[in-house]
């Protein structure tokens, strides 16, 4: 178990760091979208159903996609609350949100149609409300020491959740699974460097990217009990990037390709000139 966390360790801060370059080449809309991978969830309940068992990990799987919705209230509350406060003060109100809805999901109906619907509806309230962003947004520098911040906030972050969710029952473990941990980072660290309107950007490609996530969790829900860990999370693996890939037309699709080809182009003549 101790490698499996290892790499988690190292990998959470290497995804940080890649959804901090995404967000200056392509924007914050693409990180967000990329940020829905299930990169910290997925490994969480990989470890529940390698120390557990096969059948928790189903359980913990449906509880992870219930678990949106308070990963949504997080994403809410904070582009919000942004808009009028400094990040310590948004980054409690988020907290409250997610807190607020993780409690009121142990209190509902469990299994995987139920946790599907609740998603769906998250996902539909959020993307309804969450503030419109017009315009072109500059791109800031992003410093060395910010971003090893992010990266060492997120390892330590990953260590907190992995430790509690793995200590607790089904329900408790899929909704820390989706505690929003990289939401958390990006956004305290995008609303620094950048302002409200890019985390408004940020959080709306996020809500794109839960379809991969929650698809990744259904075929676990589904899959664990009957074939076992390993074919069970390689599918659901091969159905997350599946619908991912069809998700990136919902962020841009080609006009998001030619404004990265257009950054990165401006980007090394910029260097040439140099």
């Amino acid at each position: 178990m101790s490698v499996l966390l290892a790499f988690k360790l190292a990998l959470v801060p290497a995804f940080l760091a890649a959804l901090t370059v995404a967000g200056r080449v392509w924007g914050p809309s693409v990180a967000g979208w990329l940020a829905g991978l299930p990169v910290v969830a997925g490994p969480i309940v990989l470890l529940l159903a390698l120390e557990r068992s096969p059948a928790f990990a189903a359980l913990a799987s449906a509880a992870s996609i219930a678990a949106i919705a308070a990963s949504e209230a997080f994403n809410f509350v904070y582009a919000w609350t942004c808009r009028r406060v400094a990040w310590p003060t948004a980054l409690v109100a988020g907290m409250a949100g997610w807190a607020g809805v993780a409690a009121l999901l142990t209190r509902l109906p469990h299994g995987l149609g139920w946790a599907l619907m609740v998603a769906c509806a998250a996902v539909a309230v959020s993307q309804g409300g969450l503030p419109r962003v017009s315009g072109h947004l500059p791109a800031a520098r992003l410093r060395l020491g910010d971003l090893i911040a992010r990266m060492l906030a997120g390892a330590v972050l990953t260590l907190a959740v992995t430790t509690l969710s793995t200590s607790m029952g089904a329900t408790w473990s899929g909704l820390l699974s989706v505690f929003p941990l990289l939401g958390s980072v990006l956004a305290v660290s995008a609303q620094r460097a950048h302002g409200a309107d890019f985390v408004a950007l940020l959080v709306r490609g996020m809500v794109i990217g839960r379809a991969s996530f929650a698809a990744f969790f259904a075929v676990t829900a589904m899959l664990l009990p009957r074939y076992g860990v390993w074919i069970s999370f390689a599918i659901a693996c091969a159905v997350s990037v599946i619908v991912q890939g069809a998700t990136r037309r919902m962020i841009g699709g080609r006009r998001t390709l030619r404004a990265a080809r257009a950054v990165a182009g401006e980007l090394a003549g910029q260097r040439s000139a140099d």
